[in-house]
């Protein structure tokens, strides 16, 4: 470690709530949701015909839905990203609906839906020159990426890198999770005791870092501080977490270790909390393993978002800083009877958050579980 602090500059996302950060945290804060009836394809046949998806996309055409969300996003911030900024995109599928059309009807090129090719349509969206990396570990892929440009930062490797996230809800993904009989029948309900399963959703964002050093010396304003993470595999089973929680626990003492706070400085959680049975009793397991009885305030937003698998993290990493900077803890939406397990953990309502440092974590397929440390600045 060199001291150096890693910091975020800028960032921004689409999700099924909108454009922009306001318009999914003023939809948190209603605590209405955003998934509903899904249309863009034939549903009749899976588990539900719900899902979250952001509003005037349309599907099936010449380009990809990550596409359609990234390109306005980027277009818009393209000023603020400096030429020599090295990009990391984590996404899970990248443009998996071209692969669709090819398979089904042979429209495409395969190839094109390659994650390489979508790195450079992004570069080249973002006005880079220089080379980048793909992400891709399920749906911790945003969360790790993060994790990773505060690591390349903090070394002294780059003093400005920028995350790029997205997924989208492609009739691929669900039949997917249909078929794993993952998806709610209606809606996902993170630490209700009548959940059943998540529902998909979609997003795109970015994160853009920079040493404290660059950042002061280009007078940029800072969003929060990076401050440390902690990465494990439960090594446990393909698609479900250790029923004990000890990996998200470890992987959690390892961010508080490496971010030089303890447990106590914690002013709220933002968990992974998909609403599926294992997952959020996991979480809790975990919680309780690290934290005894300091309870501290726990919400998940994908009752709201959906589950927007390789760009959660990302999104919960903005959604955090906008809850410290806030100083509100957002309702775990379509959250009405607390699972006894969770209780006095979670929260249907707004709250109060009380410090300046929060987590977010991730668990996804194959095990991984990944949590940051983020610091109000």
């Amino acid at each position: 470690m060199t001291g150096t602090k890693a910091v975020v500059v800028a960032c921004d996302i689409v999700t099924p709530y909108g454009w922009g950060i306001d318009s999914c945290w003023n939809g948190l804060l209603s605590k209405k949701t955003a998934i509903g009836h899904l249309d863009r394809f034939p549903t009749e046949f899976f588990l539900t015909q719900n899902a979250a998806v952001v509003p005037g996309l349309t599907y099936g055409q010449d380009k990809s839905i990550v596409i359609k969300m990234l390109k306005p996003l980027l277009q818009k911030n393209i000023s603020s990203i400096p030429e020599d900024t090295f990009l990391i995109l984590a996404t899970t599928t990248g443009e998996i609906d071209k692969l669709e059309r090819h398979v089904l009807n042979e429209t495409t090129d395969a190839a094109s839906s390659r994650p390489d090719k979508l790195l450079e349509k992004i570069l080249l969206l973002c006005g880079l020159g220089s080379l980048g990396i793909v992400v891709s570990a399920a749906c911790a892929s945003s969360s790790i990426a993060v994790a990773h440009a505060a690591g390349m930062i903090i070394s002294g490797e780059n003093d400005c890198v920028i995350v790029v996230a997205c997924d989208s809800v492609s009739e691929f993904v669900f039949a997917g999770f249909s078929s794993l009989m993952a998806l709610d029948k209606d809606m996902a309900k993170p630490f209700d005791r009548d959940r059943n399963g998540l529902s998909l959703g979609e997003a795109s964002g970015f994160l853009l870092l920079m040493s404290e050093l660059r950042a002061s010396r280009e007078n940029r304003s800072v969003i929060g501080e990076i401050a440390g993470w902690g990465l494990t595999n439960d090594a446990n089973h393909m698609t479900g977490p250790s029923r004990d929680g000890s990996g998200l626990a470890m992987a959690i003492r390892k961010a508080l270790k490496s971010a030089d706070v303890s447990e106590k400085d914690i002013g709220c959680f933002s968990a992974h909390g998909t609403g599926t049975i294992y997952n959020d009793s996991m979480e809790i397991k975990a919680l309780k393993t690290v934290f005894g009885n300091h309870k501290v305030p726990v919400y998940s937003i994908k009752g709201g978002t959906g589950h927007t698998l390789g760009a959660a993290g990302l999104l919960e990493i903005i959604i955090a800083f906008e809850s410290l900077n806030k100083k509100i803890v957002p309702p775990t939406v379509n959250l009405c009877n607390i699972d006894n397990e969770a209780s006095g953990w979670v929260s249907s309502e707004p709250l109060t958050v009380n410090g300046s440092v929060t987590i977010s974590t991730n668990s996804g397929f194959g095990g991984v579980n990944c949590a940051v440390v983020l610091k109000k600045y």
